[in-house]
């Protein structure tokens, strides 16, 4: 592991006194970091950050971490359009678009990116040299880029709600963490949350309960009305807000099943046509969309055509899971559509509506995601699968020359407990073991050939709320765990969980001056050799 270290880091300690402990402490690991230790530069309130001349795009980026070093470092550090500053930042054309290299002499700092993206980046590695060293930082140079395209998060906005200030947080947790997706799971059984002005019904009715069952699926509930969604309006202020911060907004309309909420705005939707109700119990219910009908497919296409306005993402997740079949066999218009269309069975049903809605997502220039279900009874070759069921499933994707984004609840459920014995010691989780290590631990290639790797386009952390009331408990259970994903994600090759711990102790300290509620566990075990 020592060996590993040193080609990890290229670290050159050499003259200078430069303990190990004082390395730079950066996450996800850079692919080079070189530092001797000596002060190069030590920054103040005249210090300034430098732009090339009407570059909106990095200017936002400087002005954002302007904010965060006031806030962390108690610098305050205006941004200037000229060429002489403290802080240099530029594009350079011949790097990577999410690339980045930081340069810190006596002269400054220099940070280049091959898009705006990576001078994003480049700035958060620098914000954690600040946390790291304080004002008076070190000689250092750092070339880095990502492993992975697409390093994501996903938040289940339907079991509970949260505001758009909580989201906002939500994605500025990201963004610290150099992950570049923002999964939002919009709606569900138990509420519809994304405004839909062609069935205003969706909000009206669909995004409220009676009530929401109390302890872990009891028979009892609360008798408490719960609900909330997101205006259109807010769904365009959230998308910004994150595109600032270089994270795309990825929405998830969930499709044929999960659709309770759905079908007691609009009983005509489902098979029986009535007696629906958005369900305050957390599980799979039997209530689906009725494939048999036009009418449904019609629907999910104006619903689709609004939500495609509101993002700009390449990819819209269609859900696809945990779609019960029991309604579609006594159905006579799912039947029909069965025997119409030669399907085989109901698997085969679920195939046709996943398609038929592709085909529209293709045609309307996007590309669909889907839980890994969507392989039951087949699928085509442009859809992307969510491995969520273990990475059976995504390595059967992969294999089959399918694009696949490896989220296994084995390692990437954030709702699981962090700790072997979990009662009393932490907050409520729906079950199940994940610890910092097992996170950290995933391999996305596992199992893959070298010829089937590139169809793996990433890895994501999921985090659904059944137990989670409050942005405090989400923060408790994403962070640090999150850490450790985005650390796979970005630095695949050249992981190392003791160094990961090392560098998790600088990373603690902007949680704490953010003021994110993160879970103690991890940091209360001792690094190996201590």
């Amino acid at each position: 592991m020592k060996k590993f270290l040193l080609s990890a880091f290229a670290l050159t300690l050499a003259g200078s006194g430069f303990a190990a402990a004082d390395q730079p402490a950066i996450v996800p690991v850079p692919q080079q970091v070189t530092s001797n230790g000596s002060k190069a530069i030590t920054l103040t309130a005249d210090s300034r950050i430098s732009i090339p001349r009407s570059d909106k795009a990095l200017r936002g980026a400087a002005e954002l971490f302007s904010r965060q070093i006031a806030r962390e470092a108690n610098l305050a550090l205006k941004v200037v359009e000229k060429p002489e500053g403290d802080i240099r930042l530029a594009i350079d054309p011949k790097l990577g678009e999410e690339a980045y290299q930081l340069n810190i002499t006596k002269q400054g700092v220099d940070i280049r990116g091959g898009a705006p993206a990576g001078v994003f980046y480049g700035l958060q590695t620098l914000r954690q040299l600040l946390t790291q060293y304080g004002a008076t930082l070190p000689e250092v140079t750092v070339e880095d880029a990502p492993s992975f395209g697409y390093r994501g998060a996903m938040l289940d906005c339907c079991r509970h709600f949260f505001s758009v200030d909580d989201v906002k947080t939500f994605i500025d947790m990201l963004a610290l963490h150099k992950i570049n997706r923002f999964h939002w799971h919009l709606t569900d059984d138990q509420g519809w949350r994304i405004e839909i002005h062609r069935y205003p019904e969706l909000t009206r009715v669909g995004s409220q309960r009676a009530e929401t069952v109390l302890g872990h699926n009891s028979p009892a509930c609360d008798g408490i009305p719960y609900g909330g969604y997101y205006t259109q309006k807010q769904i365009r202020e959230v998308v910004a807000y994150a595109a600032e911060r270089f994270v795309t907004v990825v929405p998830e309309i969930e499709m044929p099943g999960h659709a309770s909420a759905a079908l007691t705005a609009y009983p005509w939707l489902g098979c029986a046509g009535e007696g629906y109700e958005v369900q305050p119990h957390w599980g799979v219910f039997p209530e689906v969309f009725c494939a048999g009908k036009d009418s449904t497919f019609e629907f999910m296409q104006n619903v689709l055509a609004e939500v495609i306005e509101l993002f700009p993402s390449e990819y819209i997740h269609v859900g696809g899971d945990e779609c019960p079949k029991d309604n579609w066999k006594i159905c006579p218009n799912c039947q029909k559509r069965i025997r119409d269309e030669k399907l085989k069975d109901e698997h085969g049903l679920q195939s046709y509506f996943v398609l038929r809605m592709e085909k529209w997502l293709n045609e309307h220039g996007r590309h669909l995601i889907g839980w890994d279900e969507i392989l039951e009874g087949g699928i085509s070759k442009s859809a992307t699968i969510m491995s969520w069921r273990g990475a059976k499933g995504g390595i059967a994707a992969a294999r089959s020359g399918n694009k696949v984004i490896m989220t296994p609840n084995t390692h990437c459920y954030l709702d699981y407990y962090q700790t072997e014995q979990p009662l009393g010691n932490e907050p409520w989780g729906i079950g199940g073991y994940v610890s910092v290590e097992k996170a950290y631990s995933l391999d996305p290639y596992d199992q893959l050939t070298e010829a089937e790797r590139p169809y793996i386009l990433g890895v994501q952390g999921n985090i659904w709320t059944e137990y989670m009331a409050s942005l405090a408990h989400v923060q408790h259970m994403v962070l640090p765990r999150i850490a450790a994903l985005a650390e796979v994600g970005w630095a695949y090759d050249r992981r190392d969980i003791n160094d990961f711990r090392r560098r998790m102790e600088n990373l603690r300290k902007i949680y704490e001056r953010c003021g994110y509620r993160y879970a103690p566990y991890f940091f209360e075990k001792p690094v190996a050799g201590e």
